[in-house]
This record gives structure tokens, C-alpha cells and sequence, in this order.
């Protein structure tokens, strides 16, 4: 590790990272060292540990020069800080290192396949961003870039593919050993599209096919993709730019997950069904992975790109990760669960079983801004017009969950939770199914709320600027209904 400019950023982050005390910080999700974090990278398993890595920028909370950030876990809750792993410090990464994954080679290293991005100036006067594929080998905290980056540039792409738009790969191993990866392009016809190369030995590359494409449909460009097979179901999963709002989706940017059936000998995936993959406010740049227990595992990054300008004064950092979620299919249809881990963290149990509700109501040892909750909700007939959930909250802050079992709407409210900014604070979905009663599994982690329902055939996540001494939860019934609440504390 020779580099000037990664040297600079990990002796700046050792020194301002740790002066950060850990309860400024979640105490379960992952948050940049210092500074600023978006998509995380390189989600994987090595050497006995869980890695994983983050598009950050240790100098300010603001987006910068795309470094990688580094952590490791054993139980994906508690995680250590490494050394920045990468830098912009070559000819053609010299304005960041983008997103990007890890795969481990036959000889035990480590392998990082990620975006390289040098600005030029185009003929026409305009400055863009040029976005290549380059590699780094490692040992698990240093990592060496190959002398022949790019590995992958515009010459490797499809015709009428932009330059300019290839980029966040996704590789994989193959049973016979070889390298697969999935990136994303835009297309003059197609629009967003997820790309497949393939290596025989991860360093050298090939285009194959177009998995999927947009063509206009799910927004205008493509972010973030993954492809995996899961519970005999194939899913493509990518970040859709400029979306337009219809159905369950949402305007701007969001993640949705493709499923279907794929012929691996053709290379043909044939699209099934598509979804939203959460219905919340702050969820984007997914990425999975799969466990030494086989658990397919994802993660994202619990932010919105349209709020970023709001961050809390005297922020030393910005940008968290989701609790990792354990995926499943049912139903053809994605279902995402909190990692088991979670629930070994378990601690004092308060249970209020069938409680007949009317009206606002407080239940003994029910609060705090840590903790697992389950809410289960079963109207009393029609009369029931509304049920709402109070988390976090004083005299002045609230986030709020309203149900309203007529339209089976549910709905997701941190006007009143500590922001400067009228960004995009509401958001609401139709709950799926047909059954009277609704099941909630609530997160609370000091800065964030992530809501499963039914189990987790649909989220909603949200980040929460509240201060950390709202602690009361209340429930409030507009009429009446049979609730249960189960609250574990969590042992961290």
C-alpha cells in the first residue's frame, strides 16, 4: 500500500473516526467511520468474517471522490472498523472508485471489481464521467490494483451503449470455478439494462448477453443490479433512476426486484413478476450475498438520494446500511425477514396480549429507541376507521404508523421527526392479502425505523433525526380494536 492519497484518508479517518462516540452512532446498523457513506460494496464472506465495504468520503458528510470504506463482522450486527480498503489514486480511477463486489480467487485472495471513473472533456466542451471496470487484490485490509486496469471499458460493451453509463458490478462464482458478473449499461433502444460478462479466471472479460432491460418501462436507467437464483426462482435485482410513479411504485429512485426463470446454458432470463422491493421513504443500492449456511443475505443503504441535503447539524457522519435482511421467495414473491442473528440478541420480554383499544393508550414497559417490536392489529369491525403507532416520541417528535383497515392502507409519517427540510416524509401502501388482522415487526435504532409486514411480504424503511430522549411508543385507536405488543429489549 504505497498510495498517497489512501494513506491521507485512512490517517484522517483513524484520527476523526474514533473520536466519534458509539452512542452518536446506531447501535446495529452501519454508518461510515466519518464522513459520508452511500451504496455498500463488496458484501461478502472471507475469511471467517462477514465484509463489507461503502462508497465513502471520510472528509465531509457531503458526496466527494468515491473511496471504499471497510468493516468486518462475525454476526452482522456488530461491526469493526478496517482501514480504508481504496482509493482514487490511478490514471483511470483518478476521480473515484465507484460501486463495486468481491469474490475470493483460487490462491485465497481476495478480489474487488469495481467502477472506475476518470472525467474528460468531450468535443463538444462539456466535462463527463467515464466509467470503466478495474480490479484490486487483497489480503483483507490491503489491496493492490492491477497494473492492466480497466479490465472492462466502452470497447467491451454492446453496440449503442453509453460510456458514460456502465457501471456497480455484481460478480459471482460459477460451480466450475469460472467468474460471472452482472453490470449495468444504457442502451439507445433499451434504456437501463442489466449486462452479463463472464471470465474464466476473474481477471479477464467478456460481454455474453442482456439479462433484462427497461426500454422505458421501470425508469431510464439502471443502478446496483444483482442476479441470483433463490428458492428455485431466478431474481434481477436493480435501482430504477427517474421512475415514474404507478402502482406500488414510486417516483425517483428505488429498488425492484425482477423474478423469473433463467437458462444458464443460453443465458436467457425470462421476467415473471416484478416488485417494489420496499415501500418506505429511504432504501436504495441493494446488494447480496450468500451465507456459509446458505442464507441469501441483502443489504442496502438506508438513504434517499432526494434527502440528502437534510442532515442533522454537527453531523460527523451520514448514511447508514439496513439491519441485513434474509430473503425468501413465496408465493413468487420476495420475502425479506431480519437476519436470525437479531433475535439472538434478545433480551427482557414485555408482552401485553389482546388488549382492547379505544382511543390513545401507553403500555407498561413498552418504549426506547433500540428495541424489536411486534405489533399485531385486529380491528373490531367497521367501526375501527384507523390505528396509529407513535415511536419515538416527546411533546414535540413523533413517527407515526397509521392503518386504515377499510382501504387496508398503511401509512408511514416522519413529518414530526427532527427534519429541517419538507423532503418526502409520507409514504403509504396497500397492504397485501386478504385477513382483517395486520402483523408488524418494528426495528427501532435510534435513527431509524424498519417496518415488516406479515411477515415480510412488504417494508417500509425511514431514517429519523429525532432526538435520542424521545423514547415513548403509544398506541391510538379511531374506534376499537384487539392489539398484542411483544417488546424485546436488545443485548448489543
Amino acid at each position: 500500500m504505497d498510495s498517497t492519497t489512501l494513506q491521507k484518508a485512512r490517517a484522517y479517518e483513524a484520527q476523526h473516526g474514533a473520536a466519534i462516540p458509539a452512542a452518536e452512532r446506531p447501535a446495529y446498523h452501519l454508518t461510515p467511520y466519518v464522513g459520508w457513506m452511500n451504496d455498500p460494496n463488496g458484501f461478502s464472506y472471507y475469511q471467517g468474517k462477514y465484509h463489507l465495504f461503502y462508497q465513502y468520503y471520510p472528509y465531509k458528510t457531503v458526496w466527494g471522490p468515491m473511496h471504499w470504506g471497510h468493516a468486518v463482522s462475525t454476526d452482522l450486527l456488530h461491526w469493526n472498523y478496517l482501514p480504508a480498503a481504496l482509493a482514487p489514486d490511478s490514471p483511470c480511477d483518478k476521480d473515484g472508485c465507484f460501486s463495486g463486489s468481491a469474490a475470493q480467487l483460487p490462491d485465497g485472495r481476495q478480489l474487488l471489481l469495481y467502477t472506475s471513473v476518470r472525467r474528460e472533456e468531450q468535443p463538444d466542451g462539456k466535462t463527463r464521467d467515464v466509467q470503466t471496470q478495474s480490479i484490486a487484490v487483497g489480503d483483507g485490509l490491503d489491496y493492490v490494483k492491477l497494473a492492466q486496469n480497466p479490465v472492462l471499458d466502452e470497447t467491451c460493451l454492446p453496440e449503442g451503449f453509453s460510456r458514460f453509463d456502465f457501471r456497480d458490478p455484481k460478480i459471482w462464482q460459477e460451480p466450475d470455478g469460472s467468474y460471472s458478473a452482472v453490470l449495468v449499461g444504457q442502451g439507445k433502444t433499451e434504456g437501463g439494462a442489466a449486462l452479463l460478462f463472464h471470465s474464466a479466471d476473474g481477471f479477464h472479460w467478456e460481454y455474453v448477453t442482456i439479462l433484462d432491460a427497461s426500454r422505458g418501462e421501470y425508469g431510464v436507467m439502471w443502478e446496483c443490479p444483482d442476479f441470483f437464483e433463490l428458492d428455485g426462482k431466478q431474481v434481477l435485482m436493480v435501482g430504477p433512476m427517474e421512475m415514474q410513479a404507478r402502482d406500488e411504485f414510486h417516483n425517483g429512485h428505488c429498488v425492484i426486484a425482477l423474478i423469473g426463470s433463467y437458462d444458464p446454458v443460453n443465458h436467457r432470463f425470462v421476467r415473471e413478476n416484478v416488485q417494489l422491493m420496499d415501500e418506505g421513504i429511504d432504501f436504495y443500492a441493494t446488494q447480496t450475498m450468500q451465507a456459509p449456511d446458505g442464507r441469501r443475505i441483502m443489504t442496502a443503504w438506508m438513504q434517499a438520494w432526494s434527502g440528502i441535503s437534510d442532515q442533522p447539524h454537527g453531523a460527523k457522519w451520514f448514511g447508514q446500511t439496513i439491519c441485513p435482511r434474509e430473503l425468501h421467495i413465496r408465493d413468487g414473491r420476495l420475502i425479506q425477514t431480519p437476519i436470525r442473528e437479531l433475535d439472538a440478541a434478545h433480551g427482557a420480554r414485555v408482552l401485553h396480549e389482546n388488549v382492547r383499544m379505544e382511543g390513545e393508550t401507553a403500555l407498561e414497559g413498552i418504549g426506547g429507541r433500540v428495541a424489536d417490536l411486534r405489533v399485531t392489529i385486529t380491528p373490531e369491525g367497521k367501526e375501527c376507521r384507523a390505528f396509529t403507532i407513535k415511536l419515538a416520541a416527546d411533546g414535540a417528535h413523533s413517527t407515526t404508523l397509521t392503518y386504515e383497515p377499510r382501504t387496508r392502507r398503511l401509512t408511514l409519517d416522519r413529518s414530526q421527526a427532527g427534519f429541517h427540510q419538507d423532503i418526502v416524509h409520507l409514504r403509504s401502501c396497500t397492504v397485501r392479502g386478504q385477513s382483517d388482522t395486520l402483523s408488524l415487526r418494528i426495528l427501532l435504532d435510534r435513527n431509524s425505523i424498519e417496518v415488516f409486514l406479515n411477515g415480510g411480504e412488504q417494508t417500509m424503511t425511514a431514517c429519523i433525526y429525532t432526538p435520542p430522549e424521545a423514547e415513548r411508543i403509544t398506541f391510538a385507536a379511531d374506534g376499537a380494536a384487539r392489539v398484542t405488543v411483544e417488546q424485546y429489549a436488545l443485548h448489543l
